[in-house]
Order: C-alpha cells, then sequence, then structure tokens
C-alpha cells in the first residue's frame, strides 16, 4: 500500500524517532559481522530493511555506514524510475533538515570567537524582524531559535504556503520560483506564536531561516560562503553544495520522486528533480552524499568542529514530547534505539527527498542514508544498522499520514 508520508517538516526526532520509538520487539544482535560477496565488511540487516523499503514502493534507497569493521555501502532500487538505472552509493541528493546542524555548528563556532552569545535576543540581531500577531524577538533567544523552544510559527504550516510550493498543481507552476528568507518569515509573522518562548519544545523551520539571517549578520558574510568557509572546506566534503537560486541536482544523482498531494492514498508520481533551492534555506537547502554527511557528523562529534564548552551546549537537550527517549539540542538530536544503543544526528524530509545521518557519540559508528520517494518513512534502517534489527520487526512507515509542511524536515 502506497501511503503518503508527507516530509515538509522533521528533524530527526520527526522522521526517524518517531518511527523508531514505535518499535517495541526485542531486537537480535547487532549484525555487522555479516559480509558481502567480495569480502568486505557486510550489513546485512540493513540491506535487507534497504529492499523492505523498496518493497513498500519507494523507488530506491542509498546508504553507507562506518564503524570498526570499516565502511560499508549499499544500495536498493532504482535512482530513475522511466530508465531503470539503479542507485548509486555517491548519489547527491537534497539533505532538506540536516542542513540545520550545519548552520547550528556555524553559529556555535562564531559563540566561541566571541562574534554572538546564545543568549543574545532575536531582536538583538533582527531588529524589528521578528514582530506581528504576537511574535517578538525581544522575548526570544538564538539558543531557542536552535531548540526549537521559541514558539515562532512554522511558515511551512501555512495552508497557502502549501498550496504554492508543495502541493500539484501549485509546486509544477512555482518549482522554478525564487523565493527569500524574508517571504518565509513573513508567512510565519502573519500567524500567532504557538507557544510563550522557552515553555516547550515543537519544531519550526522558521527558526533556522532566522539563524540563517542571525549568522549573516554576526559574520558578515553570506549564509553560503560561511557555510562553505566554515564547514565544506575545512573538512573536504566535495560532494556537498549549497544551491542558492539554481533548479538542477549536480551528478552522479538520481530523480526525485512525490505525490505532491496531502492524500495518503494518492498514488499518481511526480518527478521533483529539478526545483529551485531557494524554496528551502538555512532550514534545509543543502545538497550532499551519504559519505559527506557521515564525515560532517563524526567530525563534529569527535570535536574537530567545536570547543568542548560548545559541543557541550550542541549535546544539551529538551525533551520530546512525545518520545521519553528522545531530544533535542541545538541543531542536533538524541534518540536511544530499542537495543539501548544511543544515536544522534539528524533528519531532513523535502519534495522527493528522505535522508538520516545518525552516529554514536564518540562519532566512530555512523549510518547515513537517502531515499528518493516522501511518502513512507524508514522506521527499520537505524535500528537495522545499531541493532541488528529485520524488516517486519519494525514498522517501515509512520503510522497514519502526514501532512505536507511537517518536515524540512
Amino acid at each position: 500500500m502506497r501511503t503518503v508520508r508527507r516530509a515538509v517538516r522533521a528533524g530527526v526526532v520527526g522522521v526517524a524517532v518517531t518511527a523508531m520509538a514505535a518499535t517495541v520487539s526485542a531486537a537480535p544482535a547487532w549484525a555487522g559481522s555479516e559480509r558481502s560477496a567480495d569480502g568486505s565488511p557486510g550489513h546485512g540487516a540493513v540491506q535487507r530493511a534497504m529492499e523492505a523499503v523498496v518493497d513498500g514502493g519507494i523507488p530506491g534507497v542509498t546508504a553507507r555506514t562506518r564503524d570498526r569493521e570499516g565502511v560499508w555501502r549499499g544500495t536498493a532500487g532504482v535512482g530513475d524510475l522511466r530508465t531503470g538505472k539503479p542507485r548509486g552509493t555517491e548519489d547527491r541528493f537534497r539533505v532538506a533538515s540536516i542542513t540545520k546542524t550545519f548552520v547550528a555548528t556555524v553559529l556555535l563556532q562564531m559563540e566561541a570567537e566571541g562574534r554572538l552569545r546564545l543568549d543574545d535576543t532575536v531582536e538583538r540581531w533582527l531588529p524589528g524582524v521578528v514582530r506581528g500577531h504576537g511574535h517578538d524577538g525581544r522575548k526570544i533567544t538564538v539558543r531557542q531559535l536552535l531548540n526549537h523552544t521559541s514558539g515562532v510559527y512554522d511558515y511551512t504550516n501555512d495552508d497557502d504556503y502549501l498550496k504554492k510550493y508543495v502541493y500539484a498543481p501549485g509546486f509544477l507552476k512555482h518549482r522554478y520560483d525564487t523565493r527569500t528568507p524574508q517571504e518565509a518569515v513573513d508567512v510565519a509573522m502573519a500567524h500567532q506564536p504557538d507557544f510563550a518562548p522557552g515553555t516547550r519544545y515543537q519544531y519550526s523551520n522558521t527558526n533556522y531561516v532566522l539563524a540563517g539571517l542571525i549568522l549573516e549578520a554576526a559574520g558578515g558574510d553570506s549564509y553560503e560562503d560561511e557555510i562553505r568557509g566554515r564547514v565544506i572546506e575545512p573538512l573536504g566534503l566535495r560532494g556537498t553544495s549549497l544551491p542558492g537560486d539554481t533548479s538542477f541536482m549536480p551528478r552522479p544523482s538520481s530523480r526525485a520522486y512525490s505525490t505532491l498531494s496531502p492524500d495518503p492514498e494518492a498514488t499518481k508520481i511526480y518527478d521533483v528533480t529539478a526545483q529551485n533551492g531557494s524554496q528551502s534555506w538555512g532550514d534545509g537547502d543543502i545538497i550532499s552524499t551519504t559519505g559527506d554527511l557521515s564525515r560532517f557528523l563524526s567530525a563534529l562529534l569527535r570535536g574537530e568542529l567545536l570547543p568542548a564548552k560548545q559541543l557541550k551546549a550542541m549535546t544539551t537537550t529538551v525533551p520530546h514530547p512525545e518520545v521519553p527517549t528522545a531530544g533535542y539540542g541545538l541543531g542536533l538530536a538524541k534518540y536511544q534505539t530499542s537495543c539501548g544503543t544511543t544515536v544522534w544526528g539528524h533528519d531532513g524530509g523535502w519534495l522527493g527527498s528522505l535522508s538520516a545521518v545518525v552516529s554514536t557519540v564518540d562519532g566512530r559508528h555512523t549510518l547515513a542514508y537517502n531515499l528518493n520517494g516522501d511518502w513512507a518513512m524508514p522506521a527499520n534502517l537505524v535500528e537495522a544498522e545499531f541493532c541488528g534489527t529485520e524488516p517486519g520487526t519494525a514498522p517501515a512507515s509512520r503510522p497514519g499520514p502526514q501532512r505536507p509542511g511537517r518536515t524540512h524536515g
């Protein structure tokens, strides 16, 4: 059964954590000792979980792991429904909300340099920007933006925005439009805040549009140049880029597919590969690979990008309201698997792309993956890698429909 799982607004505590939290069965021993046909380290449980995702209707999956045995890469399904070309292990894809981890990292670097403080108000850096219908930037801090406790309305929940940029026929008409960050903020300011700042956690993409604007104000350079100069180039992430207002994917890459519909029974599939990158920004525009995402997260957790004080702040979490074993820090989430392993990372969903990167806290065991369809949430992949859980022992998708706008993930 093809079930829409719209993914226009979730961090790791959205797509992966909520789905994995539905796992209640005991997990078998880790399957990392398996080996592939060429004698390289094999991850049979992950491969079978990927194949189960494809059997469930997603066109294709690509994944990469790194652990004590070395690097393993695997794919399942196709990257192009028209030609039947398989998914590639080096595919580029839109990582959506994993972008938020990059943004938070750069802001924490700036804090370490004394350029800003986490407890600065939004008003301090963006005078008059967060105002309207009860929003007040004088009462919201940078920290509250980064850990989603600001209460700022999520612009991707706006019905008119969804009709224009997410659902058909609006997406098909506007897919090449350039959208400025200010337009996203204006949509949010037309609504009341969801709650008083600091009173609870609720994911909002607007938080990271504002964080990107603060990054530019504090750094004195463009958002794109700050991310490139501080993260991408120092780590040698050659497959990672910021698309700006371009609409096409760098090669190698697969096609991306979506139903463009809130209807969980929708069956028509659209090729959404070409779309203007500006329609997400600091909240979700980066293009990357499984290898680069793994390198980035591992370097971050090992302290290669942040001093100890800032890394501690990043990994200080607020609780997830629905998942007791999950929490969200500053652009980084944690989740305890069914076998007791705690993983850190982020995920992201956008039209035609669902991705995640997670790691143990020491950065030594990582998993990154991407689906080139957006209507099913893969619960099994993280559990398969870290617990050896086989397909069928955990749900392959989240129960119930996920409305578009719920994740840039």
